[in-house]
């Protein structure tokens, strides 16, 4: 059996920037030890596989050790797969996943996500946060990462986290974000937990970060700058309780998988 796989570099405007996932499309699922397997082999944060449903696609994400609720990278690197390799002729493609329906629209060259806001709460700072990142916070919140909230850009890039320690913790990462300097906040994320030391660009962290700066600075559109080495700019927009994440994408790789026809399942991928 062969499959088409693509790496696309998501939240960036030219190749080797933001974050790069692969895109398996697929006729119908394979068996999750291989979708896991594949995600292991790629390496990469996210690979992403989607299958035709009734009025879109069902859309999955996969670490390279464990299939994830969301993913905002992914998610748009699906999308541009759908709209610029696929051919898909509506302006805006659904995507059936763990977290509900999520669409995408196309606008030009971007490409709009619709995600649920996940508004974090304040808490008390695990030791183990400030033990992993080697800083304390101002500020700690939590959601389904733990949210570290510093003064300046300058701390935020400046932190070393200990991937052992933060990878012990209950949640899912950590966000370390700051009022950025070009850019209306910035932010780095860490889930070693999910055999991912540095994330260069998190969509779904900006659902938690996006009502948080939205209500620190008084503006339901925002300009979000995750400062990884990469580096990636995402744009924000709150409604209500959704979080419009838009960015842009861009093909790098075009590959071919080849595994063993035995895979196959007759499942719903869920």
């Amino acid at each position: 059996m062969k499959l088409k796989q693509y790496q696309v570099d998501a939240f960036a405007e030219r190749v080797f920037e933001g974050n790069p996932a692969a895109v398996c499309p697929l006729t119908r699922w394979l068996n999750d030890e291989t979708l896991q397997a594949i995600a292991g082999e790629n390496n990469l944060s996210e690979t992403a596989y989607f299958v035709p449903v009734n009025n879109g696609f069902h859309l999955r994400w996969f670490t390279p050790i464990v299939e994830v609720d969301l993913c905002g990278h992914a998610t748009l690197a699906a999308a541009h797969v759908v709209f610029e390799i696929l051919g898909y002729r509506k302006r805006i493609v659904e995507f059936e996943t763990r977290s509900g329906k999520i669409a995408v629209q196309k606008s030009g060259n971007l490409l709009a996500m619709d995600f649920p806001s996940i508004p974090p709460r304040p808490c008390s700072p695990p030791t183990m946060l400030l033990d992993g990142l080697g800083k304390r916070p101002v500020e700690t919140l939590a959601a389904d990462d733990y949210i570290a909230i510093f003064e300046s850009e300058d701390d935020v890039c400046a932190l070393t986290p200990d991937s052992a320690i933060l990878g012990k913790l209950d949640l899912r990462g950590v966000v370390a974000t700051a009022p950025g300097r070009n850019a209306d906040f910035v932010s780095r994320f860490f889930a070693p937990k999910y055999g991912i030391p540095e994330d260069p660009v998190t969509g779904s962290a900006h659902c938690e970060l996006a009502p948080y700066w939205s209500s620190r600075l008084g503006k339901t559109t925002l300009n979000a700058r995750q400062v990884s080495r990469r580096g990636g700019n995402v744009l924000c927009e709150l409604k209500d309780t959704r979080v419009i994440l838009s960015g842009t994408a861009v093909t790098f790789m075009v590959a071919e998988i080849k595994i063993g026809d035995q895979v196959m399942l007759d499942g719903d991928g869920k």
